[in-house]
């Protein structure tokens, strides 16, 4: 994974908009996944084991959007002709997002990116980043349908660092609330008004 700042990447851009999750919702999510600072902990270790399989991962979440036309939908023309500079854009970010939900601390800043990561969902700002004419929006079913196949590929990622099964199983339930955390804010913008 390359050390370079991602095109697009903007977390901690101080010109982002707050999210209009408050820390006191954030919390409560938190509280919701069961989400507490052992898995904080068992996230940064987590990182330990991924940081150097992050093009591995990547290979395999790809491999898997790439082998469902409705998934690859969303990174290709109306018609549905894939937008191979797409899929290539939005790779290193991924990668990022990897990194951020293991080591970033979850906190304002990390709240006002997810919140531009959820836009970047809708037809708010799909396409704009990456400025192609992709469809208008990924539908709110897949981003939740996705929190189990991002989860159960990392597993094996995460067994491959030596730890033991414990370990193991702790960095993989941390993985999977901090995933289901983030796709819960992702979510927001599709619950407003004409949506």
């Amino acid at each position: 994974m390359s050390k370079a700042v991602p095109e697009g990447y903007r977390y901690g851009d101080p010109d982002l908009p707050p999210s209009p999750v408050t820390a006191q919702d954030l919390e409560r999510l938190k509280a919701s996944v069961l989400f507490d600072q052992a898995d904080e902990e068992a996230l940064r270790q987590a990182w330990e084991v991924l940081k150097g399989q992050v093009e591995d991962i990547l290979d395999v979440w790809y491999g898997f959007v790439g082998s469902h036309e409705h998934l690859l939908a969303y990174f290709s023309t109306p018609e549905g002709q894939p937008i191979s500079a797409y899929l290539d854009a939005v790779r290193p970010r991924f990668g990022k997002w990897i990194e951020d939900t293991c080591t970033r601390p979850y906190d304002a800043t990390w709240l006002a990116y997810q919140e531009e990561i959820a836009v970047r969902h809708t037809p708010a700002k799909k396409n704009q980043t990456d400025h192609v004419d992709s469809v208008p929006n990924v539908s709110i079913r897949y981003l939740i349908a996705f929190i189990y196949p991002i989860t159960a590929t990392i597993r094996p990622f995460l067994s491959a660092g030596g730890h033991s099964e414990k370990q193991v199983d702790a960095m993989h339930q941390a993985w999977f609330k901090a995933v289901t955390l983030n796709v819960a804010l992702w979510t927001r913008p599709y619950l407003t008004e004409g949506w």
